[in-house]
């Protein structure tokens, strides 16, 4: 058996593969458990951004945990809400195309 990829675009230069999972060409996640996950993680994430914030705009110098601390803490969950926004707009554009690779029964 030959351990070249099957398809062109899966050919790095000097004739290396660029994958090296055995997952489909094709494989994709269920739209609808990821859309409800989004749904109930970015207002999760949103609402820690802000009580993290504000807790750190409420410290007293020299108070643990440092003002620094929850201002990361506040960032970190703000990125993962705008990240979990952009999915969950990818995924609700994908399941109105009628992209879901397992529709309901």
């Amino acid at each position: 058996m030959s351990a070249q990829p099957s398809h062109p675009s899966d050919r790095r230069p000097g004739g290396r593969s660029g994958r090296s999972g055995t997952e489909p060409r094709t494989a994709r996640t269920a739209l609808r458990p990821r859309r409800a996950l989004a749904a109930v993680f970015l207002p999760v994430f949103a609402v820690a951004a802000v009580l993290f914030a504000v807790w750190a705009a409420h410290r007293d110098a020299g108070a643990r945990p440092d003002a620094t601390v929850l201002t990361g803490l506040a960032v970190g969950c703000a990125v993962l809400a705008l990240v979990t926004a952009v999915d969950l707009v990818v995924v609700v554009r994908r399941l109105r195309r009628g992209e879901d690779p397992r529709p309901r029964a």
